[in-house]
């Protein structure tokens, strides 16, 4: 039940009780209960009130796509499905300091330069302070209305007022609801402003995206209803020691869930990258042991990245098994299974496993770029530097096919990349220019490629 509280309409002092005196001005007749910000049918009412008919339809009734609003950065409107729908609640979470203000106040500003009408609410820092952002972006002249303000209530009020296209709320975790006990921040602040924004956006066809800080298992601070409140979730991942930043869907109601778009981080701010594959593999020298090529999918994108690996007597009892970009679970299911079933032990050496340029893959079909990548650091034999690599493991040791291999090989084969390594089962595509070869299982490939198995 939600404790009642009062205030006063002349000086906003609270009150637990009413009074018809305020002791903190000294007014008559000015303390008012305080209402929640959205109010609903009580337990007892739904037993006595009925409820209004709920009309049905059935499955194969038409309805008109929602619209769409682009903001012209081509990765954006990717990643949100499209474009920005009407009425949308987005969540964006990242590690502090990546860049998800940067990324949305250029967001914002673009939105706003196509003739969305927006509102950037900053509960984090000054007015000035964006201004100083957004003048060191180049986006000073931008048509966006700025606001610095935490109190929910408030914020609601005035986006009721002023009727956006797009909000923009930096960050959910600075909101402060009064009608929740509790300190911004915490669990219930969180739930009760997400739900409250959520709401809005909906009965008033606001499209919202608020920011999100992420704890330090990279999951979005708070309680995890918030994510299946919200239309769409976004994470923005990225090395700081890496000039690339990865926009990722995770959730998305009114588009492909997984997709992603690739920025560059520059001192203008974030700069779209129209082929990912060639930035990723740009800095790539000459063919080394322990690097393989991976052709992968990313949402409905294929993105070709290096794996690296290397292999190095371990000084321990405990040999280290560091992974960066990968899942390191699979990463060890991957060495069991080129003991048990290939004969290739890896006692007593350290593993360290990397996905360069500051991407994370966690698609299976790696597995067979992986275990190549730790044959050929274990083994000091390099693969060609025009070969690709994909496929997934089993347990057996079966290779199996993955999914979309003609767009893989298309990818590679657009990069310059003249041979692909696949599982035997893979579909029979026809690339000109690309040769494919196809191994039954990992004994053959280790056999066929690294001479042993």
């Amino acid at each position: 039940m939600a404790k009642t509280s009062f205030s006063c309409s002349a000086c906003g002092a609270s009150f637990s009780k009413w009074s018809g005196r305020c002791e903190g001005c000294g007014e008559w007749n000015t303390i008012t209960e305080d209402q929640g910000l959205s109010s609903g049918p009580s337990k007892k009412s739904l037993g006595v009130k009925r409820g209004r008919t709920i009309q049905l339809t059935d499955l194969s009734a038409r309805e008109t796509p929602p619209p769409r609003a682009c903001c012209g950065v081509g990765e954006l409107d990717r990643v949100l499905g499209g474009g920005l729908v009407a009425a949308s609640a987005i969540l964006v979470g990242g590690d502090p300091g990546i860049g998800k203000s940067t990324l949305l106040l250029q967001a914002a500003a673009r939105f706003a330069q196509a003739g969305v009408k927006t509102v950037y609410v900053s509960g984090e820092e000054a007015s000035a302070q964006v201004r100083m952002r957004a003048q060191r972006l180049g986006l000073a002249d931008a048509p966006v209305q700025l606001a610095a303000e935490t109190n929910l209530r408030d914020i609601l009020t005035t986006l009721e007022a002023e009727r956006p296209q797009l909000a923009v709320i930096d960050s959910i975790q600075t909101m402060w609801a009064d009608h929740v006990d509790s300190a911004p921040g915490s669990v219930s602040q969180v739930r009760a402003a997400a739900h409250e924004l959520t709401t809005f956006a909906k009965r008033h066809g606001i499209s919202i995206i608020m920011v999100g800080h992420v704890t330090k298992e990279g999951q979005i601070a708070g309680p995890r209803v918030v994510e299946h409140m919200v239309d769409t979730v976004l994470y923005f991942e990225g090395e700081r020691g890496h000039q690339f930043r990865i926009l990722r869907a995770v959730k998305n109601r009114f588009g492909p869930a997984d997709e992603i778009g690739v920025f560059e981080m520059t001192g203008s701010g974030l700069s779209e990258v129209i082929n990912p594959s060639a930035l990723f593999l740009s800095e790539r020298g000459e063919p080394s042991p322990g690097s393989v090529v991976f052709a992968g999918i990313e949402g409905t994108r294929p993105v070709l990245v290096e794996m690296q690996a290397l292999i190095a007597p371990s000084p321990h009892s405990q040999p280290r098994r560091a992974v960066v970009g990968w899942d390191s679970s699979r990463l060890a299911m991957i060495l069991a299974v080129l003991e048990a079933r290939c004969g290739i032990p890896f006692a007593g050496l350290d593993v360290y496993l990397n996905v360069a340029g500051g991407m994370k893959i966690s698609e299976p079909a790696a597995d067979l770029a992986v275990a190549a990548a730790l044959l050929s650091a274990r083994e000091d034999v390099a693969l060609p530097a025009d070969t690709v690599v994909f496929g997934e493991i089993s347990l057996s040791g079966a290779l199996r096919p993955a999914p979309q291999t003609e767009n893989r090989l298309k990818e590679a084969q657009k990069l310059g990349f003249t041979a692909a390594i696949a599982p035997g089962g893979s579909k029979t595509v026809s690339v000109n220019g690309l040769n494919l070869r196809k191994s039954g299982d990992l004994a053959g490939f280790v056999g066929e490629f690294f001479g042993a198995g």
